[in-house]
């Protein structure tokens, strides 16, 4: 599966921006998704995760209330919508396909396609 994410850019601390990601290849609806990022000089992070259905998501504690992830399977696409951004936000924002599809999973192993990233950049 090849992955697309999108809608990266610059925003005030506060504010929100939605990320996307599109999937084309094999079938969506195999794969739980992920989304990561990596800030300059730091190790890539687990940020949010969610099932095949949707039935399932887990978020790293740094995003809870803030953050949520969704997906759309006849769209082959999903989201991360996030609101009240804060400067420590700011990283390249990863999707990922994990074939392990029933669990919403933080690790990193289990996701086996990887999106090109996109930037998240919050000023303070």
């Amino acid at each position: 599966v090849q992955l697309q994410a999108s809608g990266g850019g610059l925003v005030q601390a506060g504010g929100s921006l939605r990320l996307s990601c599109r999937a084309s290849g094999r079938t969506f609806s195999s794969y739980a998704m992920g989304w990561f990022r990596q800030a300059p000089g730091k190790e890539r992070e687990f940020v949010a995760a969610i099932s095949w259905t949707g039935g399932s998501t887990y978020y790293a504690d740094p995003v809870k209330g803030r953050f949520t992830i969704s997906r759309d399977n006849a769209k082959n696409a999903v989201y991360l919508q996030m609101n009240s951004l804060k400067p420590e936000d700011t990283a390249v924002y990863y999707c990922a396909a994990s074939p392990f599809r029933e669990a919403a999973s933080w690790l990193v192993d289990r996701y086996h396609y990887w999106g090109q990233g996109t930037l998240v950049t919050v000023s303070s």
